[in-house]
């Protein structure tokens, strides 16, 4: 079987740019040839030293109609690669794509401009569907002016292809968001209980987007942190997490105001409820979660005090 990497996406969505990534990386690198069949000409061109050193050879289809098992077999047969890349033309319909019997696609992937989606979404919608329907993985790239739609614009890929991984980009690489769908618990109960992976994500999103969990209560397993000069009635509900190596260790924690706070020993277990306020704390130099406690009650240690986030 012959191994095929297709790379969907609209004239100018990055597929030349992701390509030429990937063929530059180590882990992508192989002995022998690699054969690039590009259906249309972008602005961005291949480079030839890039070309060269990853030993591709590149042929350009320019009709649909000679995209076809017989033209792609002779294509084969000149230049016995190894692996072939397909930079498909997403202006033709994915739906008709026949490849020879014997190629075997190995991944799929659609990119698409985050800035341009909208307009194709809305009047291209059939073909976008076509892509984005067996591609592994959907990249969105240029997302820098459209971080307040990509909320949607991932609901719109998962109602077509609910299993895709979904992944934005912005100017600075990855965008690492966390969409409301995909939190492991559930904001419309009347308390929030989180378990070591729930805590873990609620403190990292309430960062970014604090607007959730303003007015909503929260219940959670917590070490007692109640550093020197700390006003009176207050105390840092927290967990120690790990990154990635035990150097690597930090506590999470938000400000907390408690009546009985005085009473609290530094370092033991308790489990608070708590509601969620957004408030200015000198020590965020400014506005940011702010806890108020309905209850705190002495518990024991979890087994896995640590939070791992590897």
């Amino acid at each position: 079987m012959k191994p095929v990497y297709i790379i969907n996406g609209f004239l100018e969505s990055g597929k030349t740019q992701f390509i030429c990534f990937t063929l530059a990386q180590n882990y992508f690198q192989i002995r022998g040839k690699t054969l690039l069949i590009l259906c249309e000409e972008g602005e961005n061109e291949y480079d030839e030293v890039l070309l060269r050193k990853s030993r591709t050879e590149v042929e350009l289809i320019e009709r649909e109609e000679d995209f076809n098992p017989a033209n792609l077999t002779s294509l084969e047969k000149m230049h016995r690669p190894e692996r072939i890349i397909i930079e498909f033309n997403g202006m033709w319909n994915f739906k008709n794509v026949k490849l020879p019997w014997y190629w075997k696609i190995e991944q799929q992937i659609t990119t698409i401009d985050g800035s341009t989606f909208p307009m194709y979404y809305t009047n291209m919608r059939s073909l976008l569907a076509e892509m984005i329907r067996n591609s592994e993985m959907i990249i969105f790239n240029r997302c820098d002016t459209v971080r307040d739609q990509l909320n949607s614009y991932k609901r719109n890929i998962k109602a077509v292809n609910p299993s895709a991984d979904v992944i934005f980009e912005d100017a600075k690489g990855e965008i690492d968001e966390i969409f409301e769908e995909d939190l492991p618990y559930d904001l419309n109960q009347p308390v929030i209980a989180l378990d070591n992976e729930g805590y873990g994500i609620w403190y990292l999103d309430s960062m970014d987007h604090l607007e959730r969990y303003v007015g909503k209560t929260v219940q959670f397993v917590a070490m007692v942190l109640k550093p020197e000069n700390f006003p009176k009635g207050y105390f840092v509900p927290g967990r120690m997490a790990m990154t990635c190596c035990a150097e690597d260790m930090a506590f999470l924690g938000y400000a907390c105001q408690y009546e009985g706070a005085d009473s609290l020993k530094q370092k033991e277990w308790v489990k608070v409820t708590a509601t969620v306020a957004k408030e200015y704390w000198a020590d965020y130099k400014g506005e940011g979660p702010m806890l108020h406690a309905v209850s705190v009650e002495k518990t024991k240690a979890p087994r896995d005090a640590i939070i791992s986030f590897s």
